[in-house]
C-alpha cells in the first residue's frame, strides 16, 4: 500500500470543506467595508491613470507584447506575487498565497490591434510594429485591453491590501493574442495548469463602448458567440478575358458562394437561432482581361450554440464544393476549405457562479452600480479556452461601460476596432477594480 502523507490529505480535506463552506455562506459586507474599499480604490486612480495612459501609447500586437508583459509582471512581483513570463510565449502568471482555501484566477488579455488611432488623445497611439507576417503596422489599443491591464494591477493592490479579508490562492492571468483567439490555448498548452494549479472558479471582464461608464453588465448564461475564420480557395482554369469558354472562371464561382453562403443562414437555420456568415475578404485576380486561375474567400462565422457552430461549419465546406460542381470544375480542382483551429467557442457563464458573483458585488457596490445586459452583436472572446477543460472550469465574465452617457445619448461614441475608439477611464477602471475586488471577496471569503 502506497504510503500516503497525512498533511497533505488534511489539506487537501480542508480545502474542500472550506470551498464547500464558501459556496453555502451568504454575501455580506458592512458598510464601512463597503465605503473603505470605493476610497480606497478612488485613493489608488491616480497611479493607475499613469499606467493606464502608459499602455495606451505603447500597445503592441498578438504575441509581441513582451513589453506589456515586463510591465505587469513589474507591477505585480513587488506586491508579493510569484510571477512567471513567457508562459504561451508572452503571457504572464502570478500567483498569491494567503491560507487554505480555493484557488481563482483573474484573467486579462494583453494584446491591440493592427489600426492607426485617430482619437487626438494626449496620450495617443503613434506606435508602429512589424507583424508575425513581416509587415509594418500601426498599432491602438481599440477594444481597451489597456483598461483591462490596468485594472487587474488595481485589483492585486486592493486584494494584497486586503489579506486579512480573505483566504486561499490568486492567479493572476495576464494573457497575449486574444484579438488572434489563440492567446488563452497557448497558454493552456503550454502547461498553465499543470505548473501553476488548476483553479476552482475563473473570472474575467471587457470594458464595453454601448454601457454607460462605469456600469456592470452580465448574465447567467451566453455573454458572447462562437468565431470562427474560414477561408475558401477557388480554384478554375485561367484564360483571356475575351475567351472565357476557354477556361473556369474563379471569380464567378466564388461570387456564387457568397451568395450561396448565406442561404444556409436562412434556411438551413433555425429563424429564431442567432447564425451568422461574413465574407470579409475577396481576393482574386490581377489584371482586367485575364481570368486568373484561383480566387480566395475569407469567412467569419460567428453562432450561439456550438450545434449551430457546427451545422454551419459543416454546411460551408458542402456548399463551396457543389457550387463548383455546378459550374463544371473538375474533381481535382475543386474549392479548398480550411477552418482556423484558434476559432473561439461560445462564452457561457456559469448560472450559479454568476448568481453568488452579482450577489457579492450587489453587496459592495448596490444594485445602481447595475445595468441590464443584452446581446447586440455576435462578437467573440478566446476567454473559453482557459476554461472549457476536463472537467470545465465555472466561470464567470462581466462587462464594465465605458462611454460617458451624454456621449450615449448623442450618438457620439465609436464601436471597438475603430480609429477612434476610446473609453472615459476614470469611472470604467474604478468599477472594474471594485467590482473584480468584491467578486474575489465573495469568492475567496473566509467562512
Amino acid at each position: 500500500m502506497p504510503f500516503i502523507h497525512t498533511d497533505s490529505v488534511c489539506r487537501a480535506v480542508g480545502k474542500h470543506l472550506l470551498l464547500a463552506s464558501m459556496l453555502l455562506t451568504p454575501i455580506g459586507f458592512s458598510h464601512a467595508a463597503t465605503s473603505a474599499l470605493q476610497a480606497d480604490v478612488a485613493a489608488d486612480y491616480p497611479y493607475l491613470k499613469s499606467l493606464f495612459e502608459t499602455l495606451h501609447a505603447n500597445p503592441e500586437l498578438s504575441l509581441q507584447e513582451f513589453e506589456t508583459a515586463k510591465r505587469l509582471a513589474a507591477e505585480l512581483k513587488p506586491l508579493g506575487f510569484e510571477v512567471t513570463t513567457g508562459i504561451g510565449k508572452t503571457g504572464v502568471v502570478a500567483i498569491l498565497r494567503n491560507g487554505v482555501g480555493p484557488t481563482l484566477l483573474i484573467r486579462a488579455d494583453m494584446d491591440a490591434l493592427p489600426v492607426q488611432e485617430k482619437t487626438g488623445l494626449p496620450y495617443a497611439s503613434t506606435r508602429t510594429q512589424v507583424n508575425l507576417e513581416g509587415i509594418e503596422m500601426p498599432v491602438m489599443h481599440a477594444c481597451g485591453h489597456d483598461m483591462h491591464v490596468t485594472s487587474l494591477v488595481g485589483v492585486a493592490r486592493r486584494m494584497v491590501d486586503l489579506k486579512s479579508q480573505w483566504q486561499g490562492t490568486l492567479m493572476l492571468v495576464g494573457q497575449p493574442a486574444e484579438e488572434d483567439y489563440g492567446g488563452a490555448r497557448g497558454m493552456v498548452a503550454d502547461g498553465l495548469y499543470q505548473r501553476f494549479g488548476r483553479p476552482d472558479f475563473a473570472l474575467a471582464m471587457h470594458v464595453i463602448a454601448k454601457y454607460p461608464a462605469g456600469k456592470i453588465a452580465f448574465g447567467e448564461g451566453l455573454m458572447y458567440s462562437s468565431a470562427d475564420t474560414v477561408r475558401i480557395r477557388v480554384r478554375g482554369v485561367a484564360t483571356h478575358g475575351a475567351s472565357p469558354h476557354l477556361g473556369n472562371d474563379p471569380i464567378v464561382i466564388g461570387s456564387q458562394i457568397v451568395l450561396a453562403l448565406q442561404n444556409i443562414v436562412t434556411r438551413e437555420i433555425s429563424p429564431i437561432e442567432p447564425a451568422l456568415i461574413t465574407v470579409g475578404a475577396f481576393r482574386g485576380g490581377t489584371a482586367p482581361n485575364v481570368i486568373p486561375d484561383e480566387a480566395r474567400l475569407d469567412l467569419t462565422v460567428r453562432a450561439n450554440s456550438e450545434d449551430t457552430r457546427a451545422k454551419l461549419l459543416k454546411a460551408i465546406e458542402r456548399v463551396a464544393m457543389n457550387t463548383a460542381r455546378a459550374a463544371g470544375v473538375a474533381e481535382d480542382l475543386l474549392p479548398l476549405v480550411s477552418i482556423d483551429p484558434t476559432g473561439a467557442a461560445t462564452t457561457t457563464n456559469d448560472a450559479a457562479l454568476a448568481r453568488r458573483v452579482r450577489a457579492a458585488m450587489v453587496a459592495g457596490m448596490g444594485e445602481s452600480a447595475f445595468t441590464a445586459w443584452k446581446q447586440t452583436d455576435m462578437g467573440a472572446e478566446d476567454f473559453p479556452d482557459l476554461v472549457n477543460v476536463d472537467p470545465p472550469i465555472p466561470s464567470v465574465y462581466f462587462e464594465v461601460g465605458g462611454t460617458p452617457p451624454e456621449h450615449l445619448a448623442n450618438n457620439t461614441w465609436a464601436e471597438h476596432h475603430s480609429p477612434l475608439f476610446q473609453i472615459a477611464p476614470e469611472p470604467a477602471i474604478k468599477a472594474g477594480v471594485e467590482a473584480m475586488t468584491w467578486a474575489a471577496l465573495g469568492l475567496l471569503a473566509k467562512p
